[in-house]
């Protein structure tokens, strides 16, 4: 019998990405007997971009920060571009093959027993408590077993742990993201800036998302997502490239996976399972925006998996969900409305960029990302920004 088999941990964790990481991290922190199971070479598609109030509340080093992104430019369906500078201030930017390991080594120099391998199954003991199966990297032939109180299912948008723990849980829509990372231009280089980052709303790029070109330092990512399977993502960004004069730049990694729009309705079997990060749902509508509202869900799965541990009530699981979206679920359907109407086309999407250009949608727009949250005490501000938004929807606001 393997040693981990002999092993009763405290909470096992499935997922190594930065909600994943957080939890284990957490946990062991405060003393719990963690179990961070992860599947080794898997890197997600993301443009990697941190706020401020991410860098903080999770002590992200500088040596992570690849790059500092001082605006982002939209770029409309005519070829317009609008650029939106960040006042005093900078968005990170990571590169997640480098960083989600970062993570996972700091969950493990706080205590946490790391496993590499492929999530199988959860069985239960005679008590009842869940035993979490898994083939070891290298070793696929065995099944080791990992005894636990409890669960915590960070494995991603089509979380195995969600289907076998919650399977009466409604899925919720996906956009399929693709990205490829590339070797940055030379400075200089038309199309690119190095502490920029582009958007582009096109229909050509995507029909109801966008497209990205993200500085990552020597690299860069250009990708872009969609709901449509019969749209094509890979000839999408080899057209990007084509069009940018990216083409011929060394293309490093490619990736691809699912992306969570909508939070699940519920994130806990009532018993002994968590769900956090993409697994729960938590990548922002319209932006996809998914890093920290990863780590903020893995965070609070922490604090309830211990409350559960320390108290015996697992109704406590529930309050993961709770939390988050009394925080953030205004923001979320926010940006669900956004999504519905701007991007279904490419008039609503240049209708959508010219409201950028207002200063107080830029001002507005970044005081919420960079803190994560909306900005109180300019009530006039967001009155203005409302009614212009329907002047342009309805189609009367001048060109």
């Amino acid at each position: 019998m393997d040693e981990a088999e002999n092993t009763r941990f405290d909470v096992v964790v499935i997922g190594g990405g930065p909600s994943g990481a957080i939890a284990a991290e957490d946990l062991a922190r405060a003393g719990h007997r963690v179990a961070l199971l992860d599947r080794a070479g898997r890197i997600k598609p993301c443009g990697g971009a941190v706020p401020p109030c991410c860098i903080r509340e999770f002590q992200i080093p500088d040596s992570q920060i690849v790059a500092r992104i001082r605006s982002a430019r939209m770029v409309a369906p005519s070829e317009i571009g609008v650029d939106m500078p960040i006042e005093n201030g900078f968005v990170g930017m990571v590169d997640r093959e480098h960083f989600d390991e970062f993570l996972r080594e700091r969950a493990a120099l706080s205590g946490a027993t790391r496993f590499n391998g492929t999530f199988e199954t959860i069985t239960r003991d005679d008590r009842g408590h869940p035993i979490v199966q898994f083939r070891p990297k290298g070793d696929e032939d065995r099944l080791v077993s990992l005894r636990t109180r409890l669960v915590i299912g960070a494995d991603g948008a089509n979380s195995q742990v969600a289907r076998i723990a919650l399977p009466d849980v409604k899925r919720v829509p996906f956009v399929f993201a693709y990205h490829e990372i590339v070797r940055a231009p030379v400075p200089g280089s038309p199309h690119y800036d190095s502490a920029r980052c582009d958007v582009i709303y096109q229909g050509k790029v995507s029909p109801d998302f966008y497209g990205w070109v993200f500085p990552h330092g020597e690299t860069m990512s250009i990708g872009t997502g969609s709901a449509h399977k019969g749209f094509s993502l890979r000839g999408s960004i080899a057209d990007l490239r084509r069009e940018l004069g990216f083409e011929g730049l060394e293309t490093i990694r490619k990736e691809g996976a699912p992306i969570p729009m909508k939070p699940l309705k519920r994130w806990d079997n009532g018993r002994d399972v968590l769900l956090a990060g993409d697994a729960a749902g938590v990548v922002a509508p319209a932006s996809g925006e998914g890093i920290y509202y990863a780590m903020y869900g893995g965070r609070l799965a922490a604090e309830a998996t211990a409350a559960v541990l320390r108290t015996g009530d697992a109704r406590a699981l529930a309050g993961a969900r709770k939390t988050f979206m009394a925080k953030h679920g205004r923001v979320f359907w926010v940006l669900g409305l956004l999504q519905y109407f701007w991007y279904r086309n490419d008039r609503s999407r240049e209708q959508f960029v010219k409201i950028c250009r207002d200063p107080d949608v830029q001002k507005l727009t970044w005081e919420s990302y960079m803190n994560k949250a909306f900005v109180r005490g300019r009530f006039m501000a967001h009155v203005r920004i409302f009614l212009n938004d329907v002047r342009h929807l309805l189609g009367f606001a001048r060109a």
